[in-house]
């Protein structure tokens, strides 16, 4: 009889601290790790033997930033972030979650915002959500046959509508009464109860509504006053639960109140974590005021954390339909507009062009997208003449001014106009400087959302090959132990999960990778099926990088495939509860 279930031979071990890695040899049994040996072990001690030499082994990667909350139900193996060494997701993010709202309220706070299409989640949550509670939440997602672990917060706006409903949650003249105010503290107390991180809220109005009944109101977490997230804040601080929140970004110095409710003197700090440290095109002062207002913070008694996407942000967009012209008046009042036929009568309306060209030249006004079409790049396009050439290039050519250019070519091609900019962490020497910052957690990836856009599925390896080529140029940004820990233990100990390390008595969740396979382009566009959904969507490819990932013990990827078990039977990952 086999000793151990498997041996992972002579990788270069890393234990998900910041300690010295080293050539080791892991022997796991029931899932967790049994025996970590300095010298080779004996391969007929084990079922299988997984040769490790010139690899490196891993904790399993979290990924503290997803919105999988409709995919799970229908797709649980969550394969797009598994293949990439992802053993732990975090959903409910952005005020986000499928918990206590019925099903056509979760579906219409949840498609527009991510950009999954309603008519796909809307039917998944009518047939399968049963549920209404956080009790009842957990409860299915421990039924689910889970690819990678799960770990969630409670979306306030999930909880503000299923408590008041989405008309009066999405009315400003609206306060909730002190009974709503119960009962949300109730709801969110039983999801404290239950091993939920904490709450996760919403200023950004750029998020807008889905369906026919409040279409184009921002989300109801926008609608709260302060008094209300403070109370709710409460629970929080009580119990060292964590607070993910993201900003008005019309209005910087909203972010005080949230650096305020973080700040622990004379009592005890919150945990407090914003989306995210950009280094903005359009905004290159505003990376050094985050930096300095999360230094502060945390030397005021804080206990703070910026999200930080370690990799350029890439933005692609089809035709007008992209979050970016929800910053701005004129972009605003087109995207409000469902009927196509409607909107390119108001693109083409010479009053809106003149408006839309206003904000468009107006760079004194608070903004993420740095508004240049001349740095935007067109990948699709009917008229393949154009394609690889900006809109700017094609301005001048026709004697057009580039906004009219670009509305033209919106009204003439609509989504088959396909187009790519980058809006920040563009400076590779700015971005290294970022990582390094103690106040930032390396997380933000969106996975599962936007479905032909942002496909950071492989942050992770992003990150580490950012640090990697540091050493490789000689001027090291961290150690790589460092930077392993970044992805793993550091961010499991901060949420306060058992996840992250590989030690003996650890659960198996751990990845085995070949460094060189980092050298390639991981930024490259791919295409892949959306499992449960019946669409294609944009996803990462990186053969010859990650060539195992175990969950709990079991083989999740194997040989660079997915297992074909992964999503059935019993599943692999579990829900992990806050301790």
């Amino acid at each position: 009889m086999s000793s151990y279930d498997l041996i992972i031979q002579g990788g270069r071990y890393f234990d998900g601290s910041a300690a010295p890695s080293a050539i080791r040899s892991l022997a796991i049994k029931d899932g967790r790790i049994s025996l970590i040996s300095a010298e080779p072990l004996d391969a007929g001690l084990a079922k299988r033997v997984i040769d490790a030499r010139g690899k490196w082994i891993t904790p399993g990667f979290l990924d503290t930033h997803t919105h999988y909350d409709a995919e799970l139900m229908v797709a649980p193996a969550l394969s797009e972030s598994v293949r990439h060494g992802v053993t732990t997701v975090l959903v409910g993010s952005c005020s986000l979650s499928m918990v206590c709202s019925e099903a056509e309220d979760a579906s219409d706070i949840f498609t527009r915002v991510e950009t999954v299409p309603r008519e796909k989640v809307l039917p998944i949550l009518r047939e399968r959500k049963s549920w209404s509670t956080p009790r009842q939440w957990r409860e299915f997602v421990e039924r689910q046959p889970l690819g990678p672990n799960l770990i969630s917060f409670l979306g306030h706006s999930d909880l503000r509508v299923s408590v008041m409903g989405l008309h009066r949650a999405t009315d400003r003249q609206v306060v909730p009464s002190e009974a709503e105010m119960r009962r949300m503290e109730k709801l969110l107390t039983e999801a404290l109860d239950c091993g939920f991180l904490g709450l996760s809220t919403m200023c950004l109005k750029w998020d807008k509504i889905d369906g026919d009944r409040e279409w184009s109101k921002s989300l109801p977490s926008t609608y709260a006053r302060w008094r209300e997230v403070k109370r709710l804040n409460r629970l929080l601080r009580q119990r060292g639960r964590v607070h993910q929140g993201a900003p008005n970004a019309a209005n910087p110095l909203q972010i005080t109140r949230y650096l305020g409710q973080a700040i622990g003197l004379l009592r005890k700090p919150l945990k407090t974590t914003l989306i995210s440290l950009l280094d903005l095109k359009g905004n290159r002062s505003l990376a050094l005021l985050a930096r300095l207002s999360g230094w502060l913070t945390n030397r005021l008694g804080g206990d703070f954390r910026w999200q930080l996407l370690p990799t350029p942000f890439a933005i692609y967009a089809d035709g007008m339909d992209v979050v970016l012209f929800e910053e701005f008046g004129a972009g605003e009042m087109a995207l409000d507009l469902k009927d196509q036929i409607e909107r390119n009568k108001l693109l083409q309306d010479k009053k809106y062009r003149r408006t839309f060209r206003r904000f468009y030249s107006d760079k004194l006004s608070p903004r993420v997208w740095q508004r240049d079409f001349g740095d935007a790049v067109i990948l699709g396009c009917p008229d393949t003449s154009l394609i690889g050439r900006n809109f700017a290039e094609v301005a001048r050519e026709r004697g057009l001014h580039v906004v009219d250019l670009f509305l033209d070519m919106v009204v003439q091609y609509g989504r088959q106009l396909r187009w790519f900019t980058v809006i920040g962490n563009h400076r590779k020497e700015k971005l290294r400087r970022m990582v390094q910052s103690p106040n930032t957690l390396i997380t933000f990836s969106d996975a599962g959302a936007h479905i032909r856009n942002m496909a950071f599925y492989n942050l992770p390896l992003r990150f580490l090959k950012l640090v990697k080529e540091s050493h490789d140029e000689g001027q090291p940004v961290m150690s790589l132990e460092r930077a392993v820990h970044r992805l793993t233990g550091e961010q499991a100990d901060w949420l306060g999960i058992e996840a992250g390390y590989i030690r003996p008595g650890d659960r198996a969740d751990l990845v085995v990778l070949d460094p060189n396979g980092l050298q390639q382009d991981l930024e490259r566009e791919n295409w892949d099926e959306m499992q449960g959904f019946g669409i294609q969507r944009m996803v990462c490819r990186n053969p010859g990088c990650v060539s195992h990932v175990l969950v709990n013990g079991r083989l999740a990827v194997d040989d660079e495939q997915i297992v074909p078990e992964l999503g059935h039977e019993r599943g692999f990952g579990q829900f992990l509860p806050a301790r």
